[in-house]
C-alpha cells in the first residue's frame, strides 16, 4: 500500500494525484531490472507567496470539501479493508502451498519437519520483491514507455565505482597477504581476481544483507516469474540448515536470495563453499578465508585455467569485422595478431599466449574499447552472466595488481534506447535468420555480431551495436 503523506486534502481546487512509475535498469546491464517504488506526489497548496484564493462561493466550497474529505476517508477505509483481506487471503494461499506442495517434496529429500517449520516460522510473502506474479494472474510485459532504457556500457565502469573496488582490494590484499597467497597456491586463481569479485559482490562484506533467505526464496518459489529456479534454490537452502552448515538465523541474503559475502545462491553454496580457515564450519558470512577460497573454488569448478589471465585490451583495424566477436569464434592469439589486432600501448602479447586460444570481445561494438579475452573471461562470466560484469572483474583485478589506469579506448555516446526497442530489433533480426541469443532487449555478443552482419549485408558501416537509426531501419 502507498501511504498518503501529510498534505491538505482540499488544496485550492487540487485533488491528490499519483506520479507515474517507471523502471530503471541496473548499471551492470545483466539479465534482471529492478523497479523503483511507486510514490505518491501531492501538490503543495497554497504555494509559497500565494493566497488561498477563496471565491464568493466559499461556504459552498467548504461544504463540498467536507464531502470530498468524507468520501476520500471512506474510500481509504474500504481500500485498507480490501488490502487487508487480500493480504490475508494471500498468506493463507502461501501457507497452504508450503504444507501441501513444498513440504512433501522437502520431506522426500530428507528435510526434517523441525528444520522446515523453523525456516518458515513467521514467514509471509514479501510483495516488495521484484518479478512477482499474483496467484491466478499471468506475467505481463510493461508498456514501452515504462520499460528501462539501455544505457551506455561505459556507465558500468564509472571511476568512482571501479576505484572503490580497486582501492579496497589493495588494502585487503595487504591485510590478508598470507591467506591470499595460500589460496592462490591451492587453487591457482590470482588473488586480485578474488578480491575484485569480493569487492564487487558485497563491498568486501560491508554490504548489508537485510533479507531472510527463506522469506525471499519462499516468496519467489511461490509467485515469481521463475518459480522452478527459486524452488530449487529454496530446497538447497533447507538442505544447508538440515546439514548443520548454517542455522536458520544466519541465512541472511540479498533481495534475490544470494547468500553471504560472495553472494552465492544456495545451490552454489552447497557445490563450492569451503572451510578454508579449518574451524569446522563453512562461513561465507563472516570468514574472509572461507569467502575468498569459496570464490576460488567456484572459478576452478567452472574451468579456470591456471597461469592464464583474463584478457588484453587491443585495437582492432577497420579491416577486421566486429562480427567476429564471441566465444564460439576463437583463434590462436597469434592469428588475431596476424590480422592486425594489437595490444594497446604498443605492448606485445606474452609469448606463452601466442599459441593459446583467444576471443574477440567488443562490448560496445565499434563505439568502445576492444579486447582479446581468454577462456578465463568466460569463467568469470559464470559468476554473473554478463560481458560487462566479467570485464569489470578483469579490469579491476588488473588495477589491484598494477595500479589504477583506465582503458585506452573510450566509450562512445551510445545507449538511450528502450529495451523494448532493442527487443523489437532482435526479433526483426531473428526473422531474417540471425541468431541473437534471446530477444530480451539486452545486446549480448550474438546480437552485436548479428547487427554487424546485417549492416555489412545492407551496405552500411558495421558498428555491431544498436542505435535509433538501426531500430527504424529494421521495423
Amino acid at each position: 500500500m502507498t501511504a498518503f503523506r501529510g498534505a491538505p486534502l482540499c488544496p485550492a481546487g487540487h485533488l491528490p494525484h499519483e506520479g507515474g512509475d517507471r523502471l530503471s535498469s541496473k548499471a551492470s546491464l545483466i539479465s534482471d531490472d529492478e523497479g523503483k517504488a511507486r510514490s505518491v506526489q501531492l501538490p503543495i497548496s497554497p504555494l509559497v507567496g500565494e493566497m488561498s484564493g477563496r471565491t464568493e462561493g466559499g461556504a459552498t466550497e467548504r461544504g463540498l470539501c467536507r464531502l470530498a474529505v468524507a468520501f476520500l476517508l471512506a474510500a481509504l477505509t474500504a481500500f485498507l479493508l480490501a488490502t487487508s483481506a487480500s493480504a490475508t487471503k494471500l498468506d493463507t494461499q502461501f501457507h497452504a502451498w508450503l504444507n501441501n506442495d513444498l513440504w512433501p517434496e522437502a520431506s522426500a529429500k530428507a528435510i526434517s519437519r523441525k528444520t522446515f517449520d523453523a525456516a518458515f516460522d513467521g514467514i509471509k510473502p514479501n510483495l516488495k520483491l521484484p518479478d512477482l506474479v499474483m496467484p491466478g494472474k499471468k506475467a505481463t510485459t510493461p508498456q514501452k514507455q515504462h520499460q528501462a532504457e539501455f544505457g551506455s556500457p561505459g556507465a558500468y565502469f564509472a571511476e568512482k565505482t571501479v576505484r572503490a573496488v580497486t582501492a579496497g582490494g589493495r588494502t585487503r590484499k595487504a591485510a590478508n597477504a598470507r591467506t591470499v597467497a595460500a589460496i592462490e597456491k591451492r587453487y591457482g586463481v590470482p588473488g586480485e581476481v578474488l578480491l575484485a569479485i569480493w569487492g564487487r559482490e558485497s563491498g568486501f562484506g560491508a554490504a548489508k544483507m537485510p533479507y531472510d533467505a527463506f522469506e525471499v526464496l519462499g516468496t519467489k518459489a511461490f509467485m515469481a516469474t521463475r518459480k522452478d529456479f527459486f524452488r530449487t534454490e529454496l530446497m538447497a537452502a533447507l538442505e544447508i540448515v538440515e546439514r548443520g552448515l548454517a542455522p536458520v538465523g544466519a541465512m541472511k541474503s540479498s533481495w534475490a536470495g544470494a547468500l553471504g559475502q560472495p553472494q552465492f545462491m544456495p545451490t552454489s553454496f552447497l557445490r563450492h563453499a569451503v572451510d578454508f580457515d579449518v574451524d569446522g564450519r563453512v562461513d561465507i558470512w563472516n570468514s574472509v578465508p572461507d569467502t575468498l577460497a569459496s570464490i576460488a573454488n567456484y572459478l576452478v569448478h567452472y574451468g579456470w585455467a591456471k597461469g592464464r589471465g583474463w584478457g588484453f585490451e587491443v585495437t582492432v583495424p577497420d579491416a577486421v569485422s566486429c562480427s567476429l566477436e564471441g566465444p564460439d569464434q576463437g583463434k590462436r592469439i597469434s592469428a588475431w595478431a596476424d590480422m592486425g589486432i594489437k595490444r594497446v600501448a604498443a605492448r606485445p602479447f606474452p609469448a606463452r599466449e601466442l599459441k593459446a586460444e583467444g576471443f574477440l570481445l567488443m562490448p560496445a561494438g565499434r563505439s568502445g574499447p576492444a579486447f582479446i579475452v581468454t577462456p578465463n573471461f568466460y569463467v568469470l562470466k559464470q559468476y554473473n552472466t554478463s560481458d560487462l560484469y566479467a570485464l569489470f572483474i578483469g579490469h579491476a583485478a588488473d588495477r589491484i595488481a598494477n595500479g589504477d589506469s583506465n582503458f585506452s579506448g573510450r566509450w562512445g555516446a551510445v545507449g538511450g534506447l528502450h529495451r523494448s526497442d532493442i527487443a523489437a530489433l532482435q526479433r526483426a533480426l531473428e526473422a531474417e535468420g540471425h541468431d541473437v541469443g534471446s530477444a530480451d532487449g539486452l545486446p549480448g555478443f550474438k546480437t552485436r555480431r548479428s547487427i554487424g552482419k546485417w549492416q555489412a549485408r545492407n551496405g552500411r558501416a558495421a558498428t555491431c551495436f544498436p542505435d535509433a537509426d538501426l531500430v527504424t531501419a529494421l521495423k
